[in-house]
């Protein structure tokens, strides 16, 4: 049987059976094959959707944006000043009126809740750009960059996190891996370990699908033979200031240096979805530079900039695979 998500919202992964991200994930090749051959594929002209965001983005609103246009799409910006949601309007009122007006709906924000009532009350399709919970969006373009670098063969390789394990973007990892076959890793301090709801979820799908699931709180041994080392921001957008130093003094240990490299398989590749924090040149390195005293956060420079960095692949296959999300679920 085909797969067909017409109509679906896509707001975390633990919704979609491993066939139906893996289909996903073919739409995502072929429309970079079609990108990259400048061919034509304005698949759903006449539709138009809008962007909600609460959480400003590089990455995801310019993937929306172009995969939206490349689609024939009208695409609507609203920025935090641009629409009345949870000011003067409910999420579930503006829900109504977009999904009168609009053919989809992507949201990137905080709390999940919030996209979740979206989804339940536009009567079309919403896209999780981000929330606090999960970030599948992001997940779709990190395994399309793992298969491109490893043959299109991912089952039975090992993705170890660095760092916050807690976050969203971990979280999200260890849906995938598990979907997928992928063995994952969770390497930080105990405080930042994923929780137990994701964990739960995640055990019995990784065993039917032959991986596992590891926590560790030794950067050596979450490194030793990994094929993939990710890592993200020690402090999320929307968290107070204050938890740089709590942060700071418990993921110092796990910043992705060439000496972790060194530990992981002989062909890993390092990934990060971005933005990085791994010299001073923004404003944010430089203040921490001044206050810690430390010039790179959870990467090194020498790895980020190195041979074996792959943030940039990633990035761009954002587009790509939020191109398939759309045009899978409107088509």
């Amino acid at each position: 049987m085909g797969v067909n998500l017409s109509g679906r919202s896509f707001l975390k992964l633990l919704d979609f059976s491993t066939a139906e991200i893996e289909y996903l994930l073919a739409l995502s090749r072929n429309f970079k094959d079609l990108k990259r051959t400048g061919t034509p594929h304005r698949y759903l002209e006449g539709k138009n959707i809008v962007l909600l965001f609460q959480k400003t983005s590089t990455r995801t609103r310019c993937a929306f944006e172009v995969a939206g246009h490349d689609l024939g799409m009208g695409v609507t910006y609203l920025d935090p000043s641009g629409s009345q949601m949870g000011h003067k309007e409910s999420i579930a009122d503006t829900a109504r009126v977009l999904g009168r007006m609009f053919d989809g709906i992507e949201f990137r924000g905080f709390a999940h809740a919030d996209v979740e009532e979206l989804a339940a009350q536009a009567g079309v399709p919403v896209w999780n750009g981000l929330t606090d919970l999960w970030h599948p969006t992001q997940m779709l373009a990190d395994v399309l960059t793992m298969q491109e670098n490893f043959n299109y063969d991912l089952r039975g390789k090992t993705v170890t996190f660095m760092g916050d394990a807690k976050n969203n973007v971990a979280r999200s990892l260890m849906v995938v891996c598990a979907k997928l076959g992928i063995n994952f890793r969770a390497c930080g301090p105990a405080e930042r370990m994923p929780d137990d709801d994701v964990l739960e979820a995640c055990r019995p799908i990784a065993e039917a699908n032959g991986c596992t699931i590891t926590l560790t709180s030794d950067p050596a041994a979450g490194a030793e033979g990994a094929h993939v080392l990710y890592t993200d921001v020690w402090v999320s957008l929307g968290e107070p200031s204050e938890v740089w130093a709590e942060r700071i003094g418990l993921l110092e240990p796990y910043r992705v240096t060439p000496e972790l490299m060194a530990l992981a398989d002989p062909q890993a590749i390092f990934m990060h979805c971005l933005p990085a924090f791994h010299d001073t040149k923004t404003t944010t390195g430089a203040r921490i530079a001044e206050e810690f005293g430390i010039s790179e956060m959870e990467v090194s420079d020498e790895v980020f900039e190195g041979p074996r960095s792959r943030v940039f692949d990633e990035a761009e296959n954002r587009l790509h695979t939020i191109k398939a999300v759309m045009y899978a679920t409107l088509k």
